[in-house]
């Protein structure tokens, strides 16, 4: 399995709020289709924290391209960055994609995490049902010359305005004067099974640190039978949900959100950092 230099921005810990870091390095894994071009006002909030780093998954903003697109190739993506960086006991903040990446390094390096907290996804099998958004993203944007010319042509495509915005952040002007899309489309296209058949194999052998799980009251991403499905794999589970919330929380209901997260962090700052 070949493996990935994964691209990242680092925002530094502010001492603003806490004398010093309360938590190790804070990491944050963002979903099929995003980039860390999602997370700035998350990471600049939770820098209050610790240090924070907000990753690119490879075929995903400026990490490398390859044919391969799996959570297994993303886990071991993961892992190699961790070593390089060498990361000790971070927290792993990942939505949907990332969290499912976030859950099966948990999983696989039990040892390293302290903490994990999943954004609107569960330990299980999902379809891939992403077709109208693939296919705006196959559609040849070189020859528009404005982000609002290809947003009317996505539009017949997808007419949801707020998934259309966030594929629009993978848009990247040329030089020739037209625009092309940093993502590479081909790869995940090309990989139908990506979020299916990883859980399985850690069936028997859960993962028994904190786990914070925040979801969307309105989201089908996380259903009730998922509660006790995650408590399988994820034993010493919290959960928070957030009343009206889509998939997309930590944007849509960006004050509840964060009003989650300084619960979390700050619920145990005077002790040793960790989730009862």
């Amino acid at each position: 399995m070949s493996v990935v230099d994964l691209s990242f921005r680092k925002l530094e810990f502010q001492n603003k709020t806490f004398p010093s870091p309360i938590s190790g390095p804070i990491l944050i894994l963002h979903g099929l289709f995003g980039s860390s071009k999602n997370w700035p006002s998350v990471g600049d909030f939770l820098s209050r924290y610790s240090d924070v780093y907000l990753l690119d998954f490879r075929n995903h903003g400026d990490s490398p391209h390859s044919s391969e697109h799996s959570l297994a190739s993303m886990v071991g993506d993961l892992e190699i960055w961790i070593t390089k960086q060498g990361i000790v006991d971070p927290v792993i903040l990942g939505h949907s994609m990332g969290g499912l990446v976030s859950m099966g390094f948990a999983l696989k390096n039990p040892t390293v995490p302290k903490l994990l907290l999943v954004q609107d996804i569960a330990p299980r099998d999902y379809a891939f049902r992403y077709e109208n958004e693939i296919a705006c993203l196959q559609t040849n944007v070189s020859r528009f010359t404005s982000r609002q010319e290809i947003d009317s042509a996505l539009s017949k495509i997808l007419p949801d305005p707020f998934i259309r915005s966030f594929l629009e952040m993978n848009l990247e002007r040329m030089e020739s004067g037209g625009y092309r899309w940093k993502l590479n489309v081909e790869g995940i296209a090309g990989s139908p099974r990506l979020f299916q058949d990883f859980f399985k194999e850690y069936s028997e052998r859960p993962y028994d640190k904190p786990c914070v799980f925040i979801t969307g009251g309105s989201s089908d991403y996380f259903l009730k039978e998922d509660y006790g499905i995650t408590k399988n794999y994820f034993p010493n589970s919290r959960f928070f949900k957030i009343p009206g919330g889509d998939h997309y929380i930590h944007f849509t209901k960006a004050s509840e959100f964060k009003r989650i997260l300084e619960t979390i962090f700050e619920k145990n700052a005077d002790s040793e950092f960790e989730v009862k």
